[in-house]
């Protein structure tokens, strides 16, 4: 009973002591909040964000269609000889690579036999010239040889007419005599029809002779070509391609012993994409003398920018566009040369010069944007959206890309003159956000140059 009882006080006490505690701590923190004191406001500062912005000026800007190809050389010659022979003489300098000016023999073939038979035509040629004038010589004598003989037959007919009727009539003189002066006639009159005769076929046999002559002259002239033909030459400064000759070597007509290339013109031959060409190529307008053709129509010779793709920074130059050479139906696209002279392709070094085989990036100017704006092309987002500043705020406005090249975008709506674009890669933006920019250095849009290597300007988070 008793250790009851002292449990229940045990108990009692615990429950007596926690509760005073409790409450005190209730006091307690009652009295210290209503003593306590609001602490401070502080408005925090609106932050700002540092931009580079550019100032819309409307402008009449080019297409420009970049295309890409390799440069090749526009005369490629295959030398093959047109005679057989052993080749004598070689050029000293004809290797790969070399360039042989114009006008210099490669090699010859040894012309021995082929002097011999130039010296054979030309005394054939000789022998029948001389046949021809003796002929027409001889043709002229017996001209006058017929009017001999045609006045001796007349003269023996009229003998042998007088002799007869005397016979005849008055019976002088005998028959012998009318037998006789018959017999002068006779002579005389075939005399004079075999010389007739023989005048008229002079001019066939005159014409027979000037055919040889003719044909003379002109197996001369094979072997004078021939002979010619023993030294080859070439009619352009020729760079040295391909090579399989050496001397003493025994060559063949139509056997090629030789490639050349004339470095003097070259061309790069671009695929362009067909939309491009639609919209931006520059077609010569029809003419009544233009050709009767469903073919492309004649381009306009604009000149144009070609960037070695090894080094476009350092190695560019300009060439003009020339005409289009095919359309591919699998790929849709358009190919178009683009033609530049040696003087033009030529550079100081230590830049090397244009020369066949460079793959270049081509870049054609073509119609013309009108009233549009120029921004870097990272200024438009995806949703084709531009942030200008409006208050000295970022606010986004919805613009329209006419068209992107290179690494610039040009609207033609959604900006007015003079708004402030900001040129800044951003990465987030805030719409309203308060934005800084220096006014001293703010460009016009006409300035915005594209850089060849795609650099973007400073970038801000």
């Amino acid at each position: 009973m008793n250790k009851t009882g002292n449990s229940l006080l045990r108990l009692a006490i615990t429950v007596l002591v926690g509760g005073a505690i409790l409450f005190l701590s209730l006091a307690f923190s009652i009295v210290l909040i209503a003593r306590r004191e609001p602490p401070p406001q502080v408005t925090p500062a609106e932050s700002s964000l540092t931009v580079e912005v550019a100032r819309m000026v409307p402008e009449d800007v080019p297409m420009v269609i970049v295309g890409h190809g390799e440069a090749v050389s526009v005369e490629v010659t295959r030398v093959s000889p047109e005679i057989a022979g052993n080749v004598t003489r070689i050029h000293e300098r004809l290797f790969v690579g070399e360039v042989i000016p114009a006008g210099e023999t490669l090699f010859e073939v040894d012309p021995t036999d082929y002097q011999v038979a130039a010296t054979q035509a030309q005394a054939r040629l000789a022998q029948a010239r001389s046949s021809l004038e003796a002929l027409r010589a001889q043709y002229i004598s017996d001209r006058n040889r017929l009017e001999t003989l045609g006045r001796n037959r007349d003269l023996a007919r009229n003998e042998f007419h007088r002799v007869r009727d005397l016979f005849e009539t008055e019976a002088v003189g005998a028959l012998a005599n009318v037998e006789r002066t018959e017999l002068v006639y006779n002579q005389a009159r075939d005399a004079h029809d075999l010389m007739t005769q023989n005048v008229t076929l002079y001019p066939m046999r005159i014409a027979e002779a000037e055919q040889g002559v003719a044909a003379a002259e002109a197996a001369l002239q094979l072997a004078e070509t021939n002979l010619e033909r023993t030294a080859i030459k070439t009619h352009y400064d020729a760079r040295i391609q391909e090579k399989q000759l050496e001397q003493g070597q025994y060559v063949s007509p139509g056997a090629s012993v030789l490639t050349l290339v004339n470095d003097s013109i070259l061309e790069i031959i671009v695929p362009l994409d067909s939309h491009d060409a639609r919209d931006a190529l520059r077609f010569l307008e029809t003419t009544p003398d233009s050709p009767e053709s469903s073919w492309f129509g004649a381009l306009e010779q604009v000149d144009c920018r070609i960037f070695w793709t090894e080094a476009p920074d350092s190695h560019y130059w300009t060439g003009r566009l020339d005409r289009i050479l095919a359309f591919n139906q699998d790929t849709r696209t358009i190919t178009a040369a683009i033609r530049i002279e040696a003087a033009e392709a030529r550079s100081t070094p230590p830049r090397l010069p244009l020369v066949a085989g460079m793959f270049c990036r081509v870049e054609i100017p073509g119609r013309i944007m009108e009233q549009v704006y120029r921004l870097p092309r990272w200024c438009v987002t995806f949703a084709n959206e531009v942030f200008v500043v409006e208050n000295g705020r970022l606010m986004p406005r919805v613009v329209q890309v006419l068209r992107t090249q290179r690494d610039q975008a040009f609207i033609h709506e959604g900006l007015d003159a003079n708004d402030l674009v900001i040129i800044t890669r951003l990465t987030d933006p805030l719409p309203n956000m308060r934005v800084d920019y220096d006014e001293d250095v703010i460009m016009p849009s006409t300035q915005l140059q594209p850089s060849r290597t795609g650099a973007r300007r400073g970038d801000a988070s």
